[in-house]
């Protein structure tokens, strides 16, 4: 059986051997300073902080470092349902229409059932 080589890293002289397989993954160029920077922070960081903390890592390798090391158990992938904090000065300027719109959706919908 054919190992996966997105997830099997080897060396080809000694492809079974543990050591070399988990230092290959780690020392790669950007592992280990994601991994510091990550730590680095009391707070877990949304992937565009990451990315200001680590200006020159490309989004697409950025992105895929971070699928091999959670893959491979080094880091959680947390999601939160939450609105980015730049929206929430915008939806306080919404505020009132919204609030406008819960006080006449009555009456609009009687509006359009006339029609």
């Amino acid at each position: 059986m054919e190992k996966d080589k997105s997830i099997y890293i080897g060396d080809t002289l000694f492809p079974d051997c543990p050591v070399r397989n988990i230092l290959a993954r780690v020392g790669d160029k950007w592992s280990l300073l994601i991994m510091h920077e990550l730590l680095s922070h009391p707070a877990p960081m949304r992937f565009s902080e990451l990315r200001k903390a680590i200006p020159d890592i490309s989004q697409k390798v950025l992105t895929t470092t971070l699928r091999t090391l959670e893959t491979d158990g080094f880091l959680i992938r947390t999601v939160y349902a939450e609105v980015p904090p730049r929206a929430h000065s915008f939806m306080e300027a919404c505020q009132p229409m919204v609030q406008w719109a819960i006080d006449n959706f009555a009456a609009i919908m009687k509006d359009r059932d006339r029609r």
